[in-house]
């Protein structure tokens, strides 16, 4: 009996042992996000998005925990997500955006009571309402509300389904997700009466408005709009103010040639700090910064002038001397502060991690954090210290063995330092030679960092190392690192890439006979690039990519980047063009096996670059497939196609790079 006994109690125990990711696990994982502080600081509300197989889509619902992280508690669960909470100011009341059925279609906001019930409808407003803030006094909302386009059917009258030609005279007349942008209706500064249910427009000039925010005294609102003379041919927001009540006149705040954005009020009221970016003619590459505007009008000051980091999600402390901000320093997402009057800049808490957001009520200061092993949980800042709140996936985690980051620097052949992650196989033995799989992140202006990205641990997973490199055009190391890749797209980057292959196979880790890459959007594009001049890599998937930019003049959403970087080709003639476009016009020099893949509805790179460069491939006779995802736009959303690109990942890596000794349990 004994004996027996130990049988049962050693198969358990082995049973549990962790185990390396697989294809079923793709699906099970929480995605947490959007943490807000209650306004008295004992709780904090944040989504939970979820994956239901069976319907083939994603679900978010709002929950709540408390400050001690004792109580968590779900607040909504109906069958149409539920996103953005927000508490009315006497913390009563928890709201959120949903388009479940109610009085009116669309997204509207909803509340619901703290202590629980049936959640409510808050707003029934026409047209496209897409942002939302409450007044100090919790008697208004101000909405960001675009009019439809076409008046609805009167009353009796049946309306009319049948397709309708698409009228476009707008210079930029694309965006991925909203596809054609036709129409004259903009978006417009809404106020919203919650007793007596009546709607009021603040801004009615036709421009576009975003980023609704209330003064803490409930007089103004700060807005973001470009309200230049022909707005689709640059990209110069700048932050307005406007009396809270109907049709009064706003007044410019700043006037940067560029973007500023994201507007957060003094607590006394008399400032406003916000983001300024780069020039407009640097879009693609901009830089955010920390700058502070007076109410009265006057000159704007920028406050992390010379910290060469870029910011975001900003805000006052308290009394009003520091502000917050995130930080996106090399590979990492830290908190940070500086002096209202600028300073030094102190970083609030160590480590290599990822903070996703940064939301502050009083004491409270929540943070949605991740590193490269735990995906993103609700924390709160405490002393130089963050304290977990949430925990969505720890059980789930408990189960797997995951590969840590490492972190390397190499340099190019012209001398650039670049810096990246290494994931090593789950139980990678020390001194082994593995399958490298070079992951090149889109953008280019973002970076890979410590943070929580489930398809390394996959290709970890598989018996893989993957390598992601922060090459020249990616963001946090500064403002000169990002631009320097302007008008010369695929050289320098390529450069980086070569380079930390290269390190890699030196370190003993890599084989060089078999190495594979790949990314999406622009880490498509560089695929594109690296393949036609690196003949080494045995296998590629390229998703969403581009070879041929001058196809693409007029087709895609990126107009203001051809204009000001390459030019129009009878203004610069056609050697800039020629020359990023290699990939496709020495399609016969690519010998590596390459995997496209694109959704049909993606304007952002459309299709056209993947059936490009797959008919090229197949002209010269490279191995080559086309997976097209229908009804997907740039990022694909399906979870089942989410999975199928998954499995044709790995399934095309084991085909030309050898099948994987998969890591034992």
């Amino acid at each position: 009996m004994r004996s027996c006994f130990a049988l049962v109690l050693l198969s358990g125990i082995v049973a549990a042992q962790p185990r390396p990711l697989s294809l079923d696990d793709l699906a099970k994982f929480q995605d947490v996000g959007a943490p807000r502080c209650a306004p008295d600081g004992k709780w904090i509300a944040y989504t939970v998005t979820t994956t239901d197989t069976a319907a083939d889509k994603r679900d978010t619902d709002v929950w709540m925990v408390s400050y001690d992280g004792k109580e968590s508690i779900r607040a909504t669960s109906s069958a149409e997500s539920e996103t953005a909470p927000q508490w009315s100011p006497d913390g009563k009341y928890l709201s959120f955006l949903s388009s479940r059925p109610g009085k009116a279609k669309g997204a509207q906001v909803w509340g619901i009571d703290r202590r629980g019930g049936e959640a409510q409808q808050l707003t029934d407003v026409k047209g496209r309402l897409s942002a939302y803030e409450w007044s100090p006094d919790g008697k208004r909302l101000v909405l960001i509300v675009k009019e439809d386009e076409e008046p609805a059917a009167k009353e009796g009258e049946k309306k009319d389904d049948k397709p309708k030609p698409i009228v476009i005279d707008r210079y930029a007349y694309k965006r991925d997700g909203a596809g054609y942008l036709s129409g004259t209706k903009k978006t417009r500064v809404v106020l919203y009466d919650l007793a007596t249910r009546k709607a009021e427009t603040v801004t009615t000039e036709n421009f576009d408005e975003t980023n609704p925010t209330w003064s803490p005294d409930g007089k103004w609102i700060a807005f973001v709009s470009n309200r230049t003379p022909d707005a689709d041919r640059n990209r110069n927001t700048d932050i307005w103010v406007v009396a809270a009540k109907a049709n009064s006149v706003p007044r410019r705040l700043t006037t940067f040639t560029g973007s500023d954005s994201q507007p957060v009020w003094s607590p006394d009221s008399q400032a406003v700090a916000y983001l300024q970016g780069s020039d407009h003619n640097m879009g693609e590459y901009t830089m955010n910064r920390l700058a502070i505007v007076p109410l009265a009008g006057g000159a704007s000051k920028l406050i992390t002038g010379t910290f060469d980091r870029g910011v975001t999600g900003h805000q006052f402390t308290p009394d009003g001397k520091q502000i917050e901000f995130l930080a996106v320093d090399d590979m990492s997402v830290y908190p940070a502060r500086v002096p209202v009057g600028g300073g030094a800049v102190e970083r609030m808490v160590g480590g290599k991690l990822a903070l996703g957001s940064l939301d502050r009520a009083g004491n409270c200061v929540a943070a949605l954090v991740s590193t490269s092993v735990t995906p993103a949980e609700v924390h709160v800042l405490e002393g130089g210290s963050l304290r977990k709140l949430t925990k969505h996936n720890d059980e789930l985690l408990a189960q797997f063995k995951l590969a840590p980051a490492e972190e390397v620097s190499f340099r190019a052949k012209d001398g650039n330092e670049a810096h990246g992650l290494l994931f090593k196989p789950v139980n990678y033995v020390a001194g082994t030679k593995v399958p490298l799989l070079l992951r090149i992140h889109g953008g280019p202006n973002a970076q890979d960092q410590h943070s929580w990205n489930i398809e390394r641990q996959m290709f970890a997973a598989a018996g893989y190392a993957v390598l992601n490199v922060n090459y020249r055009g990616s963001s946090g190391r500064g403002q000169q690192y990002t631009v320097t890749i302007a008008g010369d797209w695929g050289r320098k980057e390529v450069l980086d890439l070569h380079a930390g292959v290269e390190h890699v196979i030196q370190m003993g880790v890599a084989d060089p006979e078999k190495l594979g890459v790949g990314g999406w959007s622009y880490g498509g594009i560089l695929t594109n690039y690296l393949i036609a001049s690196d003949s080494r890599f045995k296998a590629a998937t390229s998703g969403a990519g581009v070879a041929f930019p001058l196809a693409f003049y007029g087709h895609d959403q990126y107009i203001h980047q051809y204009d000001n970087e390459i030019g129009p080709p009878w203004k610069k003639g056609l050697e800039p063009w020629i020359r990023i476009s290699y990939p496709f016009l020495n399609a016969d020099r690519i010998k590596t096996p390459t995997l496209f893949l694109c959704g049909d509805k993606d304007f952002n790179v459309p299709l056209l670059g993947s059936e490009q460069m797959y008919q090229a491939l197949r002209n010269v006779g490279t191995p080559s497939q086309l997976i097209i995802y229908p009804g997907e736009n740039h990022g694909i959303a399906r979870p089942s196609f989410q999975r199928d690109r998954m499995q044709r990942y790995l399934d095309w890596y084991a085909k030309h790079l050898g099948p994987q000794s998969k890591s034992s349990d």
